[in-house]
């Protein structure tokens, strides 16, 4: 499993190949099959969900292979619609992300040399693909992560933040109306055929930080942060998660009460990050400059609500963060499976 999206503390959707989605509405007690019938040859890779009844997921694969589809379910997965699908040579969906109820996008691998990017604006129930005169222009080789679906970023009030691999640099796309027209900055992280961005997250409109690494060498002592100031326009090489090793997600952990509308800033003791990755978990209480090991279970991904998170790996795993003490200046997250 590689999608999971937390809608409140106790509301949790997460999905994974043969087409499996589950839901929780107990904060994790137990977990309700909500399979999507038509969907066992597909690998969701994301889900979006509104709430308990409604959610959006989206199957990554080739799409001449009939596997790049979107779904969408208003009645708590009982039933399923397939709001979109293409056989487009060379699209693969890589993820989705909402401003809002009804604003969303969607990204793909390049096809003709420009990232497939997909809109919608009525909550997933239909989809425009981006006129390819407006798409980001890939380099060779240039592609983006399915790992967790957090390599497309959608924040604040219609900024958009795509994270790439796969050529000789690992750049960072950025929109500010919502994905109609982009931007690209280059950045110092390792690239390559698989290495390079595979997560993006925003703690203000300012500042941000991606993380990354090299899917086929899951454990390398490299530095695998970035952190922005200046609301994606340029970035810098920050520092190495502990445990070492590729990081596919990261997402933010809100104390009690701490809260973030897209264009505040949350305060520096209120939150911390929380990266994911084959080798383990990290986590930082001072904007991703130093992290400490979270655990050792190989999660793809994680979402939170609040300070209560789920986190989603292989073989069906599944954990929850839902405590935080303070001993001292330390803080420690534990995760509970």
């Amino acid at each position: 499993m590689r999608a999971v999206h937390a809608v409140s503390s106790n509301v949790c959707w997460i999905a994974g190949t043969g087409g499996n989605v589950y839901k929780t509405l107990d904060a994790g007690k137990s977990w309700t099959t909500v399979k999507v019938p038509e969907g066992d040859s597909l690998d969701f890779r994301d889900i979006h969900a509104f709430d308990k009844q409604t959610a959006v997921a989206m199957s990554a694969g080739e799409a001449e292979k009939g596997k790049a589809k979107i779904y969408r379910t208003e009645n708590g997965g009982q039933t399923w619609t397939l709001v979109y699908q293409t056989t487009q040579t060379g699209a693969f969906l890589d993820g989705i992300d909402f401003w809002d109820k009804n604003k969303g996008i969607c990204l793909g691998d390049p096809v003709d040399g420009k990232l497939f990017v997909l809109t919608t604006e009525d909550g997933g129930k239909s989809w425009t693909e981006l006129p390819a005169e407006s798409r980001p222009t890939a380099l060779p080789g240039e592609a983006c992560f399915a790992a967790s679906g957090t390599s497309i970023l959608a924040t604040g009030k219609g900024n958009a933040f795509i994270g790439t691999g796969g050529s000789k640099k690992a750049r960072v796309f950025r929109s500010e109306d919502y994905g109609k027209s982009w931007k690209v900055s280059e950045t110092p992280m390792n690239a390559g055929p698989t290495s390079g961005i595979f997560g993006l997250r925003f703690t203000s409109s300012k500042n941000g930080i991606a993380v990354g690494g090299d899917y086929k060498r899951t454990t390398d002592s490299t530095i695998n942060v970035l952190t922005t100031a200046d609301g994606g326009e340029s970035w810098k090489l920050e520092s190495m998660t502990k445990p070492t090793g590729l990081k596919e997600c990261v997402a933010i952990y809100h104390k009690a009460n701490a809260t973030w509308n897209g264009d505040t800033q949350i305060r520096a003791d209120n939150y911390a990050l929380v990266a994911t990755g084959p080798s383990g978990s990290s986590y930082s209480v001072d904007k991703g400059k130093t992290w400490s090991p979270l655990g050792t279970e190989p999660f793809h991904a994680v979402s939170f609500a609040g300070n209560i998170g789920y986190a989603v790996g292989g073989k069906g795993l599944i954990g929850k963060i839902d405590k935080i003490s303070t001993k001292g200046k330390r803080k420690r997250l534990k995760f509970v499976d």
